[in-house]
């Protein structure tokens, strides 16, 4: 039996298993990328930024992406348990894991809106004509609304007389529109407001409870720590291959390969803004919550080379974030070459990534058949990081209490279904503005839990501690320059970025 330092003697699980491989752990490691909603909600600030966010991903690569990752994975791999009880290295830190738990529940209870809205536009292009092209716009859109669309491109003398001469002209994107017509408050006028009342759609809750049967059936199909990698790793790399084909289909959209020139050419003025954005982006390396790649790691080997890994695992989650946004990019290039033409006229294209982007592929040749193949990649995203993000709590809890194991079943399914019954709260109109608020605390609260990791570790378990296991577990010395960016450079990063 392996003691901590706390009174309780900490009891190892002996049935967790291990990795089918051991690229299972890169593979889910890198799948902890596919967070939507950053790109949706950071990418107007970085939009400028061009190219040279490619180097600053890099940048940021070495400062802190790598550092956190191998301190994560060592925390893991060296303890054999989750990321409650990985802190029993320093016991007065362990509500660090607890507070992790919470963080991580908290975001699967809103994220499961990022898998509902793939599936609301897969199920909705099996019809004939897509209901947000400007052809399907017909049969739902009230006209007499007053909100014009991007299939009005031509502003008509009526509207320009309604219009104060210094206000600018707004152009709606139909497949955001058609979002919102699930919603009599946000039909409206667009904009969800917590002043209106409370307003359940009982479309999306159909569509939240295809999201979570999915997620029980898969965890009862591949449970397993061997079987659920396995899961992960097709499901990632399946991912890939179709975000590379609707990469190469997006290049193709109206306006040809015009993006191509502000993209390589970013302004100056934007730089430092659009800089904040992209560590923005690069903070989602740990998925919706935070501690997954200390559950992660803890199923590999023990003497796993942790330091080379955590370089592929940079290197695969920032091709993510470069892929991702170039798609976010040339979406939204060519929604601003739309009201380019006509003056004072701007393209109000929320969501880039998840709604606006429908109404872009509306536009292509067989409409439908790429917006199944594009939305289902998101889909697939989605749900990677919502089986990863559950499998990471539920082997952290089983590993801290040990009456848990018994009743893993039990707490399996309990703990999906009290996930599922919790998220209807984001299938109302007021949990669309919660779901922003969400987000905004979850930015704060990663930095902050990271900056009292290297705390714990390199200040309070101890730079030489943490050397003499390093080179135990890998049975290879680990340099003191290294030592200095874990200690020094990487949290006066964090406290910087934090301020």
């Amino acid at each position: 039996m392996v003691h901590g330092t706390g009174q309780k003697p900490f009891s190892p699980d002996l049935n967790r298993g291990k990795w089918e491989r051991p690229t299972d752990y890169i593979f889910a490691s890198v799948g902890l990328a596919l967070k939507l909603d950053v790109f949706d909600f950071t990418y107007y600030s970085h939009y400028d930024l061009g190219i040279l966010g490619i180097l600053i991903y890099f940048a940021y690569m070495v400062i802190y992406m790598v550092p956190i990752i191998f301190v994560h994975s060592f925390m893991g791999q060296f303890s054999s348990s989750g990321f409650i009880s990985a802190f029993r290295l320093s016991p007065f830190f362990k509500g660090v894991g607890y507070v992790s738990v919470i963080l991580s529940l908290s975001m699967l209870i809103y994220y499961s809106l990022y898998a509902a809205i793939p599936l609301l536009f897969i199920i909705n292009s099996l019809r004939p004509t897509l209901p947000w092209s400007c052809e399907g716009l017909k049969s739902w859109f009230n006209e007499t609304s007053g909100r014009l669309t991007i299939c009005n491109r031509t502003i008509s003398g009526e509207y320009s007389e309604n219009q104060n001469y210094t206000d600018k002209r707004k152009l709606y994107v139909p497949s955001v529109l058609y979002f919102d017509n699930l919603y009599d408050s946000l039909r409206e006028n667009g904009d969800p407001n917590i002043k209106d009342d409370y307003e359940l759609s009982w479309y999306f809750v159909g569509l939240f409870a295809l999201v979570w049967t999915a997620v029980a059936v898969i965890f009862y199909k591949f449970s397993e720590t061997a079987k659920f990698g396995k899961f992960i790793r097709y499901m990632v790399i399946g991912t890939l291959i179709l975000l590379l084909v609707c990469f190469a289909r997006f290049l193709f959209l109206p306006g040809g390969l015009s993006w191509m020139d502000r993209y390589a050419t970013p302004k100056s003025s934007d730089w430092v803004d659009s800089s904040t954005s992209t560590y923005l982006i690069a903070m989602q390396a740990f998925g919706a919550g935070w501690g997954s790649v200390i559950a992660l790691s803890s199923f590999n080997g023990f003497k796993t080379d942790i330091m080379s890994y955590s370089w592929i695992i940079s290197f695969g989650q920032i091709f993510i974030y470069i892929m991702f946004g170039l798609v976010s990019f040339m979406v939204e290039h060519y929604f601003k070459e739309l009201s380019k033409d006509v003056d004072k006229t701007e393209v109000i294209n929320l969501w880039v990534m998840i709604l606006s982007s429908a109404s872009a592929l509306s536009t292509m040749s067989w409409p439908n058949l790429w917006t199944i193949i594009y939305y289902t990649t998101l889909l697939m995203a989605a749900v990677i990081l919502i089986t990863t993000q559950i499998f990471t709590v539920l082997q952290s809890l089983f590993d801290e209490f040990e009456e848990l194991r018994v009743r893993k079943q039990e707490v399996t399914f309990g703990l999906i279904g009290g996930l599922a019954l919790s998220s209807i709260f984001f299938c109302t109109n007021h949990g669309i503005v919660f779901y922003c608020i969400f987000y905004g605390d979850s930015n704060f609260s990663h930095s902050l839990l990271h900056l009292l990791l290297f705390l714990v570790v390199f200040w309070i378990y101890g730079p030489e501690r943490f050397q003499r296991d390093i080179e135990f577990m890998l049975g290879q010395p680990f340099a003191s320059w290294k030592i200095c960016i874990f200690r020094f450079i990487a949290p006066i990063f964090f406290v910087f970025c934090l301020l």
